[in-house]
């Protein structure tokens, strides 16, 4: 039997309207997916992992959280010795004593190295460019040394002296005028190791702490005026001869000079001089291939020693 038209049109709206209310609205199925999606999102999206911090857990509001995240990213003072400053202090302790002939032996117990030389020099400070090339070379070694200075020197270009010191090398008192103070009178003698004291003081702000003596000229009144000024008297082992006319301009004989005198705890003197200059990296260049080290004024010990006497 043939089912009319209008009975199938019935069966169709029916069925349409069924599934109309089955699956809702099609016209909101858009936005809904939408929806179900950002849903989905947000739970599979894990918060951001704070930054460490001892203590608890912060759980104050984003705007004290972040001031918590600045202060643990800025460093707090802390009393710790700066390593420079405790290198320094460790520097200071004595390490080496000197002996009657004017050269250093390790103290004992100290573990300092008996293969190590003093450097030294005179008569300055002069001259910028020559004083800056032995003190790069000198810091090219890792090598520190004693600036016996004069007087007049310092008074007329105090800036070298203060570039001396900068540098982290010591200062020495050599007399204001570069006389022979074994021929002055006490008077004279006090002035010319005082006013050196005076103006290095004035200049740097440290008093030296070793005297050594124009020409290596001394005696007991020169020797006892050196120790009431708190200084350590002495000449040296080791000439270098930088100030003998048969060295003049010739840097190989300074090396040579040097290399022929040498000895453990050798005190060696040398001048601020052109050709001293140019010889020094290749004299402590040889020295360290002897298997030799350079003496840290800071580590000798400077106190002054009494006047020996003899017993009744």
């Amino acid at each position: 039997m043939q089912v009319p038209t209008y009975a199938v049109r019935i069966t169709t709206t029916l069925a349409l309207l069924a599934c109309l209310s089955a699956c809702g609205n099609p016209a909101s199925q858009p936005n809904s997916q939408a929806h179900a999606e950002s849903a989905a999102n947000v739970k599979i999206t894990e918060p951001q992992e704070a930054p460490f911090t001892s203590g608890a857990m912060n759980s104050e509001s984003p705007a004290k959280e972040d001031a918590s995240i600045k202060e643990t990213t800025t460093p707090k003072p802390t009393n710790t010795p700066k390593p420079d400053a405790a290198k320094q202090k460790e520097q200071t302790k004595p390490l080496y004593t000197m002996n009657a002939a004017y050269r250093f032996e390790p103290i004992a117990g100290t573990g300092a190295a008996k293969k190590a030389v003093l450097l030294t020099f005179d008569d300055g400070p002069k001259d910028k460019t020559t004083l800056t090339a032995m003190l790069d070379t000198l810091d090219k070694h890792q090598a520190k040394a004693i600036f016996f200075v004069n007087g007049y020197r310092v008074k007329a270009k105090p800036e070298l002296l203060k570039l001396i010191a900068s540098r982290g090398q010591t200062i020495g008192n050599h007399s204001w005028d570069h006389i022979d103070l074994k021929k002055e009178d006490e008077s004279t003698v006090r002035k010319q190791i005082g006013d050196v004291q005076s103006i290095v003081k004035e200049t740097i702000g440290q008093t030296p702490r070793f005297f050594r003596p124009p020409f290596g000229s001394g005696g007991d009144v020169v020797k006892q005026i050196a120790r009431d000024s708190g200084m350590l008297f002495m000449t040296w082992s080791n000439g270098s001869l930088d100030w003998d006319a048969s060295s003049k301009d010739k840097p190989e004989k300074v090396i040579s000079n040097v290399m022929e005198q040498l000895h453990p705890g050798a005190n060696i003197l040398m001048h601020e001089l052109p050709w001293t200059k140019n010889a020094l990296d290749s004299l402590l260049t040889k020295l360290e291939e002897k298997g030799y080290g350079f003496i840290d004024p800071a580590t000798i010990d400077s106190v002054p020693k009494p006047k020996a006497t003899r017993a009744k």
